[in-house]
């Protein structure tokens, strides 16, 4: 049984896009891609002293099961080159499950809904892009309401696709 899996990408070392482009692609090997948000520049949130990030949200089918996608996420963060030396530090890429159908798992190695991810405008507001009217299956309200809630803050900018 295949589901929807709403994830969040970040990248903020080397060609930023480039890295979240390669994430992507190697997210076949694990589902099929439904669709991806726009590419924005964001500022960085806890730790500003490093490059600002670009983010991106994808909707992605998979059958497999929340906790063996987590670990295909962080295996792709690793082959990557992600080096885990600073928590919310600079990165080349990022990956969070987001949304894995109405599934809530609340466990050490896997929390879904991301429990950030309702005061995270750099999450939002490109979820927001793609899946509006998905509900967050704890908080009862659609990606639209938990964008609109946001209190202002937090620079968020859409980035205008190469050859635009």
């Amino acid at each position: 049984m295949s589901n929807v899996v709403y994830l969040s990408m970040g990248s903020n070392l080397g060609d930023r896009e480039e890295q979240l482009r390669r994430a992507i692609s190697r997210l076949a090997a694990h589902g099929r891609v439904l669709s991806v948000s726009s590419f924005y520049e964001s500022e960085p949130v806890e730790v500003s002293d490093q490059p600002w990030f670009v983010n991106c949200a994808v909707a992605f089918e998979t059958s497999e099961p929340a906790e063996q996608l987590m670990s295909a996420m962080l295996g792709i963060e690793r082959q990557m080159g992600r080096e885990r030396i600073q928590k919310k530090g600079p990165r080349t890429v990022d990956i969070d499950v987001l949304l894995y159908g109405d599934l809530v798992v609340n466990t050490v190695e896997l929390r879904v809904p991301h429990p950030a991810m309702a005061q995270r405008r750099f999450v939002l507001e490109p979820l927001a892009e793609i899946a509006a009217d998905v509900r967050h299956p704890v908080a009862k309200k659609t990606v639209r309401e938990l964008l609109e809630e946001l209190p202002a803050g937090q620079s968020v900018r859409r980035l205008k696709p190469k050859g635009e």
